[in-house]
């Protein structure tokens, strides 16, 4: 019986293979993402739990790329951003910050929990990672808005920790289920 064409395979089918699932999750963070929750400035989303759960099926460097492109694909105008926004002018507004971060994120979680099988590490990663996309965002936000860190802090971070838990314990139980049924990897 011969084995499955994964990712990590040899020859083109491997590459193949790796490039449609970095494709196919750079498809569902654009379908997801979009689709949030207005609650202040800155908009519950799903954003961060596809790129948790891409981390598991894609490894950390593919679903880096997944996430690039992702945010590539909203610069150039696609209504991918949270309330079907795209462009410049969302980058380079109050949630921008946000959006950048979930580039250093993906990689700052993925690298640990690429290296690691305890699942307590791989929820103190993407709270690490969840923590550098706050930094990055409140920041950000802080500038454009001209707010202190203070106030942004009480707008754009702490109503989103409960849920940001929720999310990283969700993609903590589900990622490796799912990745043991499909073995992108």
């Amino acid at each position: 019986m011969r084995e499955p064409v994964t990712a990590a395979g040899p020859g083109r089918k491997g590459r193949i293979y790796t490039l449609s699932a970095t494709a196919l999750m750079t498809a569902v963070t654009c379908i997801l993402a979009p689709l949030s929750l207005p609650i202040g400035p800155v908009p519950v989303t799903l954003t961060n739990l596809v790129i948790y759960l891409s981390l598991y099926l894609l490894g950390w460097r593919c679903a880096a790329v997944s996430c690039a492109v992702y945010i590539l694909l909203g610069l150039a105008g696609l209504p991918v951003f949270s309330g079907f926004s795209g462009g410049f002018g969302k980058l380079a507004g109050p949630t921008g910050g946000y959006i950048i971060g979930f580039l250093p994120m993906a990689v700052a979680a993925g690298l640990i929990i690429s290296h690691t099988k305890k699942r307590i590490l791989h929820f103190l990663a993407m709270a690490a990672g969840t923590a550098l996309c706050y930094a990055l965002g409140t920041a950000w936000f802080c500038v454009v808005m001209d707010a202190s860190p203070a106030a942004a802090l009480a707008a754009c971070v702490l109503p989103f920790i409960p849920g940001d838990i929720l999310k990283m314990l969700l993609a903590l139980l589900a990622g490796p289920a799912v990745r043991k049924r499909i073995r992108f990897l």
